[in-house]
């Protein structure tokens, strides 16, 4: 494959990668807990609930910043791997919480692989692209 229409591709995946924590960043920011199913407001603590909140703007805060690496990405790697490393060290913790407080929904099983399978292969894939790049 060509240097540019790897590029494109790497783009286009990350691109869309990112709608996960620009959507449900912004779910949680917006709704807090109440858009996860089967979590009703009032089961909910308010210090948890603040939390939840905070925590979420932190991830729609990554989606948007890894969208800044998208333009250029073969030259954004220091960005790429420090958001990516903030990514897989979530996806550790939510491991740790698989091990100790089992397993959790389907849709966190989910972030589980995106955040410890997809973003280390796309960090991968980024620093092999840079180490070719002219």
């Amino acid at each position: 494959m060509a240097k540019t229409s790897e590029k494109r591709l790497l783009q286009a995946i990350v691109a869309l990668a990112c709608l996960v924590p620009l959507t449900y960043g912004s779910f949680g920011v917006l709704l807090g807990p109440r858009w996860l199913r089967g979590v009703p407001l009032f089961d909910v603590p308010v210090d948890l609930d603040s939390h939840f909140h905070y925590l979420s703007g932190i991830f729609l805060g990554v989606g948007i910043a890894f969208t800044t690496c998208v333009p250029d990405i073969e030259i954004k790697g220091p960005r790429f791997r420090l958001l990516g490393s903030f990514v897989v060290l979530g996806g550790l913790s939510r491991l740790f919480s698989l091990i100790v407080d089992g397993v959790p929904s389907h849709g966190q099983q989910l972030g589980l692989c995106m955040e410890l399978i997809v973003v280390p292969c796309l960090l991968l894939w980024q620093a092999s692209l840079a180490k070719r790049w002219p």
